[in-house]
């Protein structure tokens, strides 16, 4: 009998997990056991220097969110005075700009996060969440083909610092990025793993590193300080819940984005009729890219009005408003995702974050620390003026979705700005067209940015020219491609039977326990 079910983003992190699952931990010790390890196997995408957020369901309670995301510093730096630049990431078939250096850090959040979850969710002592990825630091992991190819795209900031390059280097030359196949060990995150499950998570919130961290920042061009990282505080919240269709949503609630530009997409499409019935149609593809544009010019136009959808939330007169504009005629980065869901009814979806990266190592522990501040998706309104002490405003959004008939889907993406895409798609899949959970992540996605419309193929020709209409010079990928997310997700069927899909274009991989 299947006991539990876990999707992620590589073998070591769903293996951790297993391992604590089978010695006697629930859905949340794996989830933690995932985090750590995620940070060990998938070092581009997460680190316990980023955030995130865990959408959890406890049998026979309320679904929670836990908010263990970064926030922006208590006192903002001059702009001269930081160490704040820019990077292309090459995607081969489209690049995107990311800033690095430590003037690009916010408050990190993940090591705050993993102790509260275990305290609150899991069966587990923290120790025995943190040995399975301090054996694998130890050990060393060996390089896939997909996370060679992710250390490919951000190789710029790699380079930026001689000791971070160093992390991935091979160790027959060491000017060059590890091939897949070479096994790379971390002896200082090792230990640094060890002393976190000796210590906790006063190390950083006040502790020794978070000093070394804030003399850092002052001496090297960054913003936080010492208060930052001892007035950090884990949030639970209440998930925004929304129908679809015949199902109920639990999304990542405000003060993040992510879940109410999904909740907002979703209602234009139940605005604009019944499902499609094809896969891939014209018809298919135009409302996802209708909808997709729509809610990004809702949040655009917010921000020119002065609000902000994060806090203000979506009025009835906004919905409104976009409901009748997809009646109209037609107009013209890291994260890793971890899905558990377990025989006694528990439910977990967590996204975790580094962005791409300062390129800064917190001394002596193998921990790079995460570049926020320098996500432009992240500052709508421009860089260096985001209020102090604030909660950053994520895309990242872990979802539960709870059918009619009484099933669970577990589910999540990461992408940068494309997470709410993947997910929203993944999303219609299932409820409107009914794919199977593996087909539903799986089918080829699309992506609206900028009035640029990006497809992953294959793309029929009748569709391509149709869309072509209204978003001209689509981007036409020439395969599947990680810029379109990683939606690891799991289900519990109404039998209580349990089924996964890693996503293949992250590295996906679902191990059973």
């Amino acid at each position: 009998m299947t006991r539990a079910i876990i999707a992620a983003g590589h073998e070591a992190t769903a293996g951790a997990a297993a391992e604590v699952m089978a010695a006697g931990g629930n859905a949340f010790d794996g989830i933690c056991a995932a985090l750590c390890a995620a940070t060990v196997a998938e070092p581009v995408l997460a680190s316990l220097g980023g955030g995130g957020f865990l959408l959890a369901h406890p049998a026979g309670a309320e679904p929670l969110l836990i908010d263990f995301f970064t926030q922006t510093p208590r006192h903002c730096s001059a702009p001269e005075t930081l160490d704040f630049r820019p990077i292309v990431a090459d995607f081969g078939d489209t690049t995107q700009e990311f800033h690095i250096g430590l003037g690009a850090m916010a408050t990190p959040g993940a090591i705050a996060g993993l102790f509260a979850i275990q305290r609150r969710l899991c069966r587990l002592p923290a120790a025995d969440l943190l040995e399975p990825a301090r054996r694998l630091a130890a050990g060393g992991v060996v390089i896939n083909a997909f996370q060679h190819r992710i250390a490919r795209i951000v190789e710029p900031i790699l380079r930026a610092r001689p000791e971070y390059f160093a992390l991935h280097a091979s160790r027959r030359d060491p000017d060059r990025l590890a091939e897949p196949g070479e096994r790379i060990p971390q002896p200082e995150l090792a230990e640094a793993l060890a002393r976190l499950a000796r210590e906790g998570a006063g190390l950083l919130h006040g502790g020794p590193w978070g000093r070394r961290l804030a003399a850092d920042c002052a001496a090297q061009g960054g913003h936080l300080r010492l208060d930052d990282l001892t007035g950090y505080e884990v949030v639970e919240r209440a998930p925004l819940v929304a129908d679809y269709r015949d199902a109920r949503l639990y999304l990542n609630p405000p003060p993040s984005i992510g879940g109410l530009l999904i909740a907002l997409a979703l209602d234009l499409l139940a605005a604009a009729g019944p499902p499609v019935e094809r896969f891939g149609s014209p018809a298919h593809r135009y409302r996802l890219a209708q909808a997709m544009t729509l809610t990004r010019t809702a949040r655009l136009d917010a921000a020119k009005g002065g609000r902000d959808l994060a806090t203000a939330g979506l009025d009835p007169e906004l919905t409104a408003r976009y409901r009748a504009l997809m009646a109209e005629p037609r107009f013209s980065r890291g994260t890793t995702q971890i899905s558990i869901a377990d025989a006694n009814g528990n439910v977990a979806s967590l996204t975790l974050s580094n962005g791409e990266g300062t390129a800064y190592l917190l001394p002596g522990t193998g921990i790079v620390m995460n570049n926020m501040l320098g996500e432009q998706d992240l500052n709508p309104d421009g860089f260096h003026l985001w209020p102090p002490g604030r909660r950053i405003s994520s895309m990242m959004c872990p979802t539960l979705v709870r059918h009619t008939d009484g099933g669970w889907t577990v589910t999540g993406s990461s992408g940068s700005n494309r997470i709410r895409s993947a997910i929203l798609q993944v999303l219609c899949n299932l409820i409107d067209l009914g794919l199977p959970l593996d087909e539903a992540v799986a089918a080829p996605r699309i992506h609206v940015e900028d009035a640029n419309l990006y497809i992953e193929p294959p793309v029929a020709a009748d569709v391509l020219a149709d869309l072509s209409g209204a978003w001209p010079d689509p981007i036409v990928f020439r395969e599947p491609n990680v810029f379109f997310g990683g939606a690891h997700s799991v289900a519990i069927g109404p039998d209580g039977a349990l089924s996964g899909a890693g996503d293949s274009r992250r590295g996906g991989v679902v191990i059973r326990v």
